[in-house]
């Protein structure tokens, strides 16, 4: 695979088998439970004037290889998937800086409720594949306060403290591929 020489201009979507978006919270204090969604879209679309990325996760393909607990993350006591199926984001700025640091501002909606969060990481320029297409890669992280979000169900551990933190990590990995 050879590294394009052409900007990342253009319409880019997500490769669902390349890409994940996965989140991390503390558990009962000492050790760190993760989760992902199997069903989400994202596109960057730089087809204009400046970089916009926008994208959607279905609330329903939460997976956290446990049924009973994927239930209680579908109810209202978490992401309440009935009344608000999916997570969407929208980008406010985007900074692909030439060294492969990325930065993302945006608008994240969860459960009706939308917070301003700002994404970090890296990003990989475009390469030509041994098909002739070119891919690109994104991956970021950020930290939200699920509380902020209407998530505030909790339950206390015998010798204090909760069952679950407040902060979550997204980390989202992206294999982004040129549209036509």
């Amino acid at each position: 695979m050879t590294t394009a020489t052409q900007p990342l201009a253009g319409t880019w979507k997500s490769d669902p088998i390349h890409s994940t978006v996965g989140f991390a919270v503390k558990h009962m204090v000492v050790a760190t439970f993760r989760g992902s969604f199997n069903d989400f879209g994202v596109t960057l679309d730089n087809s204009g004037d400046e970089p916009v990325i926008y994208g959607a996760v279905r609330v329903a393909s939460v997976d956290v290889r446990d049924e009973k607990l994927n239930g209680h993350l579908l109810s209202p006591d978490f992401f309440d998937a009935e009344r608000h199926p999916e997570v969407v984001f929208r980008s406010t700025g985007v900074d692909l800086a030439d060294d492969g640091a990325a930065t993302v501002r945006g608008e994240l909606t969860i459960k009706g409720i939308t917070r301003e969060v700002v994404a970090t990481g890296t990003w990989t320029p475009p390469a030509e594949t041994p098909m002739g297409t070119y891919v690109a890669a994104i991956e970021l992280s950020t930290d939200l306060d699920r509380t902020q979000y209407g998530m505030t169900w909790n339950a206390p551990l015998p010798k204090g403290g909760n069952i679950l933190g407040e902060k979550v990590a997204l980390n989202i990995h992206l294999e982004l591929q040129q549209q036509a």
